[in-house]
């Protein structure tokens, strides 16, 4: 093979696996940069096949039509009208279905798209390549000549070669744009979970005490305005630099001293707001959580908390912690009015101690659960009120989370 030959299927190798260094290495995260990128290769393959221009074409998503992504030595009028072609276009078309190298016999029928004045004149024949990957095609090239070449098979094999390690490069850039998407959506939705865990819960705070602050005004209850003014104080400068550190790092504050830590702090912080006396029991003597699980599970407690403080009319409550060698469960329990209906407990039950299943934070609670690999179940405790369970199952080592 001579070094002409390897050079295109060497860089086209390494694109398809992605370990191309400088631009061409984005191409599959960066799908708006194709078309220089292709380029680069089409210069390379040109002078292998003894061509004078060539062009990329990608099949759309409908699979209807074809794309010009990438063109080398094209006249511009060409360059405009075959910008979009049909899938069934000739040679073209044959090459787009089925892994095919063809020679287009009738360059004239070409020049139906307006550009009449090449097809015929400065190109005499043109090369349809199929771009496959796997079973799929996903698109063509074409190489344009101004006389009639004589390809030896070695050649050709090269030429198809080509398009092979050009298809999976197409392939690989159509999974990262997928994942991306994917990436995108899974960050606004943490996005929308952590202004909820940050904001959310001490503005609901701060509607109810509004309406008490307002009663001890029109009382003229000095004491008791002084209170409840400060309250609202407290809560809005926690709204705020909550606020901020959302902004700053998108995500809300975590205790630097671990999960336990936070927990003590937040039973404090409950019993205080809300009156309902809150009992933290840990049986467990490590919890061996990593730094993202435990700040998923403080938020899990931290809305059924504040579920327990809106909605349950409770005198106490618990957080409960327990340690097997199988798994880690979290119990977070209330003496109020439980649920609506006696029925066993469930991944989402409508509860007046806890939200329907279309309160949003519920749904995040479950969201955060599955990303632990874990279970949340809500439903009736015995005794009455309601009974929240968080159960992660624990591996030889410690947890990861899920994608």
């Amino acid at each position: 093979m001579t070094p002409a030959a390897i050079v295109p299927i060497r860089a086209t190798a390494e694109l398809a696996r992605g370990t191309v260094s400088g631009p061409a290495a984005e191409l599959p995260a960066l799908n708006d940069e194709l078309e220089p990128l292709l380029e680069r290769f089409l210069m390379s393959i040109l002078p292998l096949a003894g061509a004078q221009a060539g062009a990329v074409r990608v099949l759309s998503d409908d699979g209807q039509t074809m794309r010009l992504v990438a063109q080398c030595g094209l006249p511009a009028q060409v360059h405009s009208a075959e910008r979009l072609m049909q899938r069934d276009c000739g040679m073209c078309g044959v090459a787009a279905g089925a892994d095919v190298l063809g020679w287009v016999d009738d360059v004239q029928a070409c020049g139906q798209h307006g550009a009449s004045g090449y097809f015929g004149a400065q190109c005499k024949s043109v090369l349809a390549i199929s771009l496959p990957h796997g079973s799929q095609v996903l698109g063509i090239y074409n190489l344009f000549f101004e006389a009639a070449p004589q390809i030896d098979p070695p050649t050709q094999a090269i030429l198809r070669l080509i398009g092979q390690l050009l298809g999976l490069a197409l392939h690989n850039a159509r999974i990262e744009r997928e994942r991306l998407r994917v990436t995108v959506m899974k960050e606004r939705q943490e996005m929308v979970n952590e202004v909820h865990d940050a904001l959310a819960q001490t503005l609901a705070y701060v509607r109810m005490r509004l309406p008490l602050l307002n009663d001890a005004m029109l009382a003229h209850d000095d004491a008791q305005s002084i209170k409840y003014f400060s309250d609202v104080k407290r809560a809005v400068g926690e709204v705020h630099d909550n606020l901020r550190e959302v902004m700053t790092y998108f995500r809300t504050r975590m205790d630097p001293l671990g999960l336990l830590h936070a927990l003590q702090g937040l039973v404090q912080a409950f019993g205080e707001r809300t009156g309902i006396a809150l009992e933290l029991r840990n049986s467990a003597q490590n919890l061996h959580l990593s730094d993202e699980q435990e700040v998923q599970v403080f938020h899990i407690i931290q809305e059924a908390l504040a579920n327990i403080a809106k909605h349950s009319m409770a005198k106490r409550a618990l957080v409960a912690i327990d340690k097997t060698p199988e798994q880690l469960e979290f119990v977070i329990q209330d003496d109020g009015l439980g649920m609506t209906a006696p029925s066993v407990s469930t991944i989402v039950t409508s509860a007046q101690g806890m939200a329907p299943p279309s309160h949003f934070g519920l749904e995040i609670m479950q969201g955060r659960a599955q990303r632990l690999g874990g279970r949340l179940d809500v439903g009736l405790k015995d005794g009455g009120g309601t009974r929240v369970r968080l159960v992660i199952p624990m591996l030889p080592k410690t947890v990861g989370l899920t994608a």
